[in-house]
């Protein structure tokens, strides 16, 4: 090969690599086959035709569909019609991996994800596209519909799941006797912490609609008794005299402005040998581009530096005394009140 024909070459693989990466057909055949139910519904196979008169939708389009998912892997066609693959079947909801939550383009994260095609709208204001594409910010959303604060909350203990065994082996949590986990969402992360340290107590703080599954959570695992929920905001006041505040996944949800009142109200909290914990990712150290440009899309936040959560957190007197890597993607940043 000469190297004309070398350089031709190369060129052409770069062009068709970058093409492939930009394609949007894929993703969203992806995310229209799971909102249709398609790979929970062709486990045991069906015509295209049963399934247009199934789902209500153009016949001819949903062979287009079908046979775009027989090229990705994730249907086999057969003689009756298409069927479901092995690798197909991670898409199922009963395949518990949260595929079928997230891709879903009636829930929360599937909604969140189509702000994306707002993008440069984001870049150029600094803003949440979400707020742009849908008229109000991404918890404005969940707090009108139902549905989606349900999916969110699902989605967030599929996601902790992951995280809390290697969270709570991680850092000596032994030190406090209260924790107050400040937004807490279902209580996956706070019972893990109170089952591994059965002499602590722990408060936590969410809306009321997430309050009441975290209730939930706690009295299935026998700790209701050492467990208090509060149906509220974290831009509220906090419940008092903690020995320690936890944040985990909520300033990079949030612009600079809303980070520092949460951030206020546990340090107006915190007693003044207390800690605020912050679990997030760290931007240039436990954080990925992937997920920077997700939280700026959607809430028009970012996964900080250490020296921007540092400047965060000094104008409300907090001292940062130590950074542990906890996961592969996840820190945890101790601050103190300074005296």
């Amino acid at each position: 090969m000469t190297r004309v024909e070398q350089w031709i070459f190369v060129e052409q693989n770069d062009v068709g690599t970058l093409f492939h990466m930009a394609g949007l057909a894929t993703p969203m055949a992806l995310r229209v086959a799971v909102t249709l139910g398609l790979p929970d519904r062709l486990d045991e196979g069906a015509s295209a035709a049963l399934l247009a008169g199934e789902l209500d939708v153009d016949p001819v389009a949903l062979e287009l569909l079908l046979n775009h998912l027989v090229t990705v892997g994730v249907l086999d066609k057969t003689d009756d019609g298409y069927r479901t693959t092995a690798f197909g079947a991670h898409l199922r909801v009963d395949a518990d991996n949260m595929l079928s939550n997230l891709l879903n383009l009636d829930n929360a994260g599937g909604r969140a994800d189509q702000a994306f095609v707002e993008l440069f709208h984001s870049v150029r204001t600094g803003r949440s596209a979400y707020e742009y594409r849908y008229g109000q910010d991404f918890w404005a959303d969940l707090a009108e519909r139902p549905r989606l604060r349900e999916s969110f909350d699902r989605q967030m203990t599929q996601r902790f799941r992951a995280h809390v065994p290697r969270i709570v082996a991680g850092f000596d949590w032994s030190r406090f006797a209260t924790v107050v986990d400040v937004g807490g969402g279902a209580g996956s992360l706070l019972a893990a912490i109170l089952d591994a340290h059965p002499w602590m107590h722990g408060h936590l703080v969410d809306l009321e609609p997430t309050a009441a599954v975290a209730r939930r959570t706690f009295l299935a695992r026998g700790l209701d008794e050492r467990t208090r929920v509060i149906g509220g905001s974290f831009f509220d006041p906090l419940p008092a005299e903690a020995d320690a505040y936890l944040l985990f996944d909520i300033l990079h949800n949030w612009d600079d402005e809303h980070a520092r009142r949460i951030l206020g109200r546990c340090v107006e909290a915190v007693h003044s040998e207390g800690r605020i914990l912050i679990i997030e990712g760290v931007g240039g150290r436990r954080a990925t581009t992937e997920s920077d440009l997700a939280m700026l899309t959607i809430f028009g936040g970012r996964e900080r530096r250490l020296d921007e959560l540092r400047a965060l957190a000094e104008p409300q007197g907090l001292v940062l005394e130590g950074v542990t890597d906890l996961t592969d993607n996840r820190c945890l940043l101790e601050f103190s009140v300074a005296g």
